[in-house]
C-alpha cells in the first residue's frame, strides 16, 4: 500500500528567465492555454494538452537547461510529507505555503532526482 495518496494532477515545472515570453511560446508553437501568471509569487501555470497535467514556470535568472521537476498533487501535504519522512525520504527545508495559493514540499528520490507534492489551496 502506497504511503502518500497522490491526487489526479501532475504539474511539470521548469525554471524559466522571463515566465510570460515562455508562456506565450508554449500557447503559440503547443496550444497549452494560460490557467494564470501570479506575478507577487513568480509562478505561471498551463494547461496542456493531456487532462490532469499542468506545466508550471519558476522565475529564475539562471536555469539550468534540462531542470524539469515533477510535481504531484496531494490531498493532504501534512499527511503526505510526515508519511515519507517516516519512511526515511529526505526534504529540502520545510514546507513552503504561499496562503489561498498552494502549499510545496521537494523530495528526492534514491538518485538524488528532486520531486515535489503539492497541495492546492485554491479549491482547484
Amino acid at each position: 500500500m502506497p504511503l502518500v495518496t497522490l491526487n489526479n494532477k501532475i504539474t511539470l515545472s521548469f525554471s524559466v528567465k522571463d515566465r510570460h515570453a515562455t508562456a506565450d511560446w508554449y500557447h503559440e508553437k503547443l496550444g497549452f492555454e494560460l490557467l494564470f501568471h501570479a506575478d507577487e509569487v513568480g509562478w505561471s501555470e498551463m494547461q496542456t494538452k493531456t487532462e490532469g497535467v499542468t506545466i508550471g514556470f519558476g522565475d529564475q535568472m539562471e536555469p539550468a537547461p534540462g531542470n524539469s521537476v515533477p510535481v504531484f498533487g496531494v490531498e493532504d501535504i501534512h499527511q503526505a510529507r510526515k508519511a515519507l519522512e517516516d519512511a526515511g525520504v529526505n526534504f529540502d527545508g520545510e514546507t513552503v505555503t504561499y496562503e489561498g495559493m498552494v502549499s510545496l514540499a521537494t523530495f528526492h528520490d534514491p538518485d538524488g532526482n528532486a520531486l515535489m507534492m503539492a497541495q492546492d489551496l485554491m479549491g482547484g
